[in-house]
């Protein structure tokens, strides 16, 4: 093995790293994405609110926090995770979804 390619595997490998890790949080930005736009569907539909959490839950990353609040005809869903296996990274993922109230829909001024 030569000096060059001893000095360049270790980059490589690290470059993969990052790769891994960026296709990580991306995943769980996707993730959450689904759970809050899922959530949503629930609160709109006038689901109760211990529902909507278990809903939203069920398809966010693991540990994430759901939190449902109503502000006139809409409702909305926030659900914010820390990325699998990157505990250590200083940001979370956060996605929030927005849906109007059933009760609200079609009914006009």
């Amino acid at each position: 093995m030569t000096a060059e390619s001893a000095m360049v595997l270790p980059v490589l490998v690290m470059f993969a790293m990052a790769l891994v890790g960026a296709l990580l949080v991306v995943a769980a930005q996707i993730q959450c994405v689904d759970a809050a736009r899922t959530g949503a569907r629930a609160a709109a539909r006038q689901d109760p609110g211990d529902k909507v959490v278990q809903v939203a839950r069920e398809a966010a990353p693991r540990g994430a926090r759901v939190t449902v609040e109503r502000e006139g005809d809409q409702v909305h869903v926030v659900v914010v995770a820390r990325p699998p296996l990157l505990r250590g990274l200083p940001f979370d993922v956060r996605e929030e979804a927005v849906a109007a109230a059933e009760e609200t829909v079609g009914v006009g001024p």
